[in-house]
């Protein structure tokens, strides 16, 4: 073994802090990165493991893989080098704990198990969608920060797939198998019955490993610990774990089916994608008052997730600003653009509870065309009028309306699939605004945009794991390292805004255009809840909806102009977020409220009893003899203000215990 590095040590412009631990990938140290002035993690490789041929190709696959990755639910790898004959790969220094010392104390709270499974699951995406396979996941190499940000630990095993097909490049050469046929690589305990047998794997060996973390965070134990090696390999093999609701009761039925799918013993049993198993952990979490559907004959496959916020529609009527909304409200703000004095003043155009995806302005600027999913029901795309109460069904479900022509042709999705944050996946098709049979285009389309001629469209497609702007279609403009939302074509044509995304799935964004070369210019600083875009009427600025501060919050519509500059259009309390802005300056807006009731059935009572106290909240426990429970007050901003109360199922006040 190589010396341990002493403190004030320098490998390169980084200075040795001190030693965090040691593994069998190496050691670990806090260091100083004098050149961008922050701390960082340091792991080292020692002397005598860099002469092993197989240590040093695995250590330097960590690095490889790991710095491919870009993902909120993936530690981050900065750097890359080497100090006296030892190689070593700079990370991002976290604080926390990993996942083995939580359960060294027990089950987790079935709130923060979900929790914690979308995170992981969502991690696991990326590194699959890229070709990569963990094929060593276990509680310790996951690692959870103080704020509860699930980190992915140590690719050091993980195995790049061999394209499926297509032709050769510079590149397949590192696509191969890093283990020989025959050589068992993973942890006993958490190896899928492949790797146990040492046979091929793929990203359903990662699904099980991720089905054995999830047994464990239920239960508090191992679902295939015993005795010896032999035996708990034997077991991975040929046993069945105990079912969850044994240790833990108040798992759901859909919670005990996602683990179980997990650990089926054949892979094409299992969930065949890490975004199939996405999908079902996000319903989990689908508060009361939101839209989900389940298939008939279809067992254990998830549909789509709603959103828990009840959204008004209505309309602006002056600057004009028209809210719509998810769940229940939706008006038309009225507020001229053009004599900006004017006093705004708004009208409700919806009033049923659920979710509104998009809404446009047909080109008489008093039709309005919308989709959502109201009272539990499947998406539809509805027309309404200014001043109306009344909505008419278009008569296409599972569809969302993405743009309206200045002809008025629609351009509508169809065969949607859940994708991440407010996106759907599906087929781009083309429908009359009267209502008809869809027009189909092409497939894989998040988005579109009509050209202000309704001659051609801009779409957003996911092509290869990778979000990009084709305008026409077929012509790439833009291809984003996130994703790419709300693309709107410039009244003029000459241009094209919309929010570019970092990373997938986190709606973090910086508004942007791009010119009909390619080239990408920059309008705003990056927001936090970046949902919503439109360009004014004259064109000479883009409006978005965006939470303020570093935190999310209340949603604000925004102003950017051309060259950058940024100013408040409109601050109400609540959410809203932006759908279309008419020639007259009217705009469509969704105010949004997220909220979940608490309903119970008391001992010796016939009736149901609402015991909601607060808007937004989560039921913990409750009591054996069921008099009493204890629940959460989620707060604003994003969840981070928890607040716990001890609640009486006969309807007296709630008491709180603490934040």
């Amino acid at each position: 073994m190589s010396k341990e590095l002493a403190a004030n040590t320098n490998l390169s412009h980084y200075r040795i802090l001190s030693k965090i631990g040691a593994g069998g990938m190496g050691e670990v140290y806090r260091a100083h990165d004098s050149r961008l002035n922050r701390e960082v993690a340091i792991k080292l490789l020692p002397s005598d493991f860099a002469t092993n041929e197989d240590r040093l190709r695995r250590f330097e696959q960590e690095a490889k893989a790991t710095s491919a990755l870009n993902h909120p639910n993936i530690l981050t790898v900065f750097d890359i080098g080497e100090h006296d004959g030892s190689p070593f790969i700079v990370e991002e220094l976290l604080e926390g704990e990993e996942l083995r010392e939580r359960l060294n104390v027990g089950p987790i709270p079935l709130r923060k198990v979900t929790e914690y499974a979308q995170q992981i699951v969502s991690g696991l995406s990326a590194a699959h969608e890229r070709g990569i396979i963990h094929r060593d996941l276990k509680p310790e190499n996951i690692f959870v920060t103080k704020d509860d940000r699930v980190k992915i630990l140590d690719f050091g095993l993980a195995k790049l797939r061999e394209p499926e097909s297509g032709p050769t490049s510079s590149e397949d050469a590192t696509r191969k198998a890093l283990t020989n046929p025959g050589v068992v690589m993973g942890t006993v305990g958490y190896m899928s019955p492949e790797q146990v047998r040492a046979q091929p794997t793929d990203h359903r060996s990662d699904i099980f490993s991720f089905g054995s973390i999830l047994h464990e965070m239920i239960t508090g134990q191992r679902a295939f610990q015993r005795e010896t090696m032999a035996e708990t390999m034997a077991a991975v093999m040929k046993e069945e774990p105990e079912d969850v609701t044994q240790s833990n009761p108040n798992v759901s039925p859909a919670l005990e089916r996602i683990v179980r799918r997990c650990l089926e013993k054949k892979a094409e049993r299992r969930f065949q994608s890490t975004s199939d198993l996405g999908f079902a952990l996000e319903s989990l979490s689908t508060p009361t008052g939101s839209s989900t559907t389940s298939a008939p004959n279809l067992p254990d496959v998830a549909f789509e997730p709603a959103r828990a916020r009840t959204i008004p529609l209505a309309l602006l009527v002056g600057l004009g600003l028209v809210l719509l909304g998810i769940g229940a409200v939706a008006g038309i703000l009225g507020y001229n653009y053009l004599h900006k004095s004017s006093l705004p003043t708004y009208s409700q155009l919806t009033f049923r509870r659920g979710v509104l995806y998009h809404a446009r302005f047909a080109p008489d600027g008093q039709t309005l065309i919308y989709s959502a999913a109201w009272n539990g029901n499947p998406a539809e795309i509805f027309s309404t009028r200014a001043g109306s109460n009344e909505s008419r069904s278009l008569g296409l479900t599972n569809a969302d309306i993405l743009a309206v022509s200045s002809t008025g042709e629609l351009a509508v999705l169809i065969k949607r699939k859940y994708l991440g944050q407010l996106l759907y996946l599906g087929t781009l098709a083309r429908m009359p605004i009267s209502g008809g049979a869809p027009r189909e285009l092409v497939e894989d389309v998040n988005e579109a945009d009509w050209s202000p001629d309704g001659t051609k469209l801009a779409v957003v497609r996911y092509v290869n794991g990778r979000s990009r702007l084709e305008y026409p279609i077929g012509k790439v403009l833009y291809e984003a390292a996130g994703y790419i939302s709300y693309p709107r074509i410039s009244p003029s044509g000459d241009r094209i805004a919309f929010v570019d995304h970092e990373l997938q799935w986190d709606n973090r964004g910086r508004v942007a255009v791009v010119d009909m070369t390619g080239t990408k210019t920059l309008l705003s600083e990056e927001s936090v809840g970046q949902e919503g875009l439109a360009w004014s009427p004259t064109g000479d600025e883009v409006w978005f909806t965006a939470a303020t501060g570093a935190a999310a919050g209340a949603q604000v519509l925004y102003a950017a102009t051309l060259s950058g500059k940024v100013r408040v259009v409109l601050r109400i309390p609540g959410d809203i977020l932006l759908h279309d802005v008419a020639r007259d300056g009217r705009v469509l807006l969704t105010r949004f409220k997220q909220s979940s009731d608490l309903i119970a059935l008391a001992p010796n009572e016939s009736k149901e009893r609402d015991l909601s106290f607060v808007d937004f909240g989560g039921l913990d426990d409750l009591s054996a003899d069921g008099k009493t429970f204890t629940f959460e007050y989620w707060g604003e901003g994003s969840g981070k203000n928890y607040s716990c109360y001890l609640g009486k199922t006969d309807g007296s006040p709630a008491v709180k215990l603490g934040d």
